[in-house]
């Protein structure tokens, strides 16, 4: 998995229209860019939601907030719309970006051993130099503890904070 201080990989991924969004065309902007599972499934719901609920927050800490997953495009325009979701979700079937960053990993679960994608947010610099990784990400936290972190570097002198 990448870390702190590492560059961020560049990458073309499809959005809920239909669009290629790639990571450069955020160049110069800070970027929340968040790994999850499937659309519509209740942990990822609720992380998306508290995304949206933030999303002012983000806003206001000029962050750009992107979620990725292996669905669809048509499955992320649903999902968008249901939830109301003011940000962009792109599409990664190939798992192209997850492979890139480091969370498409072997997970166990209920004993059984298969591969998946690890809950993960990346705060990316406007420079395109991960800042933070949050490994591990809780559905209900993630979203407050990224914006807290944001925050809280705004208001740092000097704002040098890096880690997992």
């Amino acid at each position: 998995m990448l870390k702190a201080g590492d560059k961020a990989p560049d990458f073309a991924l499809g959005d809920a229209q239909g669009r290629t969004v790639r990571l450069s065309d955020f160049a110069g902007r800070r970027v929340v860019l968040y790994f999850y599972p499937r659309d519509n499934t209740p942990g990822c719901t609720r992380q998306a939601c508290a995304f949206r609920d933030a999303f002012e927050g983000f806003r206001k800490a000029d962050a750009v907030v992107v979620g990725i997953s292996r669905d669809g495009e048509s499955s992320h325009k649903r999902f968008a719309g249901r939830y109301d979701l003011p940000f962009v979700l792109l599409s990664d079937p190939q798992r192209e970006a997850m492979e890139a960053y480091g969370v498409w990993q072997e997970k166990k679960l209920y004993g059984r051993t298969g591969m998946g994608v690890a809950r993960t947010t990346f705060v990316i610099g406007p420079d395109g130099t991960i800042e933070r990784v949050f490994e591990k990400a809780k559905p209900d936290t993630n979203a407050a503890e990224v914006l807290s972190w944001l925050t809280e570097r705004e208001g740092a002198s000097g704002g040098g904070e890096s880690g997992t």
